[in-house]
């Protein structure tokens, strides 16, 4: 039996692929969003004619949602261990809690729409262009467009404050994060595909950080063999 001590210290460390929870967040979501864009109209007004014909597109993007889920929250875990003792209290709490909210509300509009497809395949007929139908389709737009879209949006410009002054990426890839976040901010209500900036900017930031860590650990492994 090991000594109290040696369970007391024990710390677990992260592991350097954890950088691809990134890459597997961003290209999950990307995935997801062009079959929900390439198959429901973007006007929130429609009445649900994809119904019909492009519910199996729907339905596909709704089930990578909840992994596209999972490994954001590997990717805020990353984030938050690259940061160590410099975290701020003040920007943790805001860069952790836009991270969650832009999660319940991809979540809940992805619930929303799962729901309408379950509707449907029980009462096709009844459904399209119901007022039932409308309201969930309104929700689940005004969830996703307006309030996961602004959480993306402070989300994205406290990561960057935070990379500014620690250094935990490029500070170009930081000033990048700031212009794609005011792009997203107010180009999201003219560009339908505004959206993309956000995985994308996550897609970079996770190659940054895993290429870090292959260089860092190919720097322990020659020291070792000198």
């Amino acid at each position: 039996m090991p000594p109290v001590g040696t369970l007391t210290q024990a710390r677990l460390r992260t592991p350097n692929a954890a950088a691809v929870a990134g890459i597997l967040f961003s290209s999950l979501l990307l995935a997801a969003f062009w079959l929900v864009r390439s198959a429901v109209p973007a006007d929130p007004r429609e009445l649900g004619s994809w119904l019909g014909t492009n519910a199996r597109s729907v339905a596909l993007a709704m089930n990578l949602v909840p992994f596209a889920g999972i490994a954001f929250l590997w990717f805020i875990g990353v984030l938050r261990d690259r940061l160590g003792q410099l975290e701020d209290r003040f920007f943790a709490t805001v860069f952790f809690g836009s991270g969650l909210l832009f999660l319940s509300m991809l979540f809940l509009s992805s619930a929303i729409i799962g729901g309408i497809l379950v509707a449907f395949a029980t009462q096709p007929e009844q459904l399209v262009g119901s007022a039932t139908f409308r309201f969930a389709r309104a929700t689940a737009y005004a969830a996703m467009n307006i309030y996961a879209v602004k959480m993306a949006c402070v989300f994205m410009i406290t990561t960057s404050t935070v990379a500014v002054y620690t250094g935990i990426t490029p500070r170009w890839l930081a000033i990048a994060g700031y212009v794609l976040s005011l792009f997203l901010l107010f180009g999201s209500y003219a560009i339908g595909w505004s959206f993309v900036v956000f995985p994308i900017w996550v897609f970079l930031i996770s190659i940054c950080i895993l290429l870090d860590n292959f260089t860092r650990a190919s720097g322990v492994t020659s020291k070792t063999d000198e």
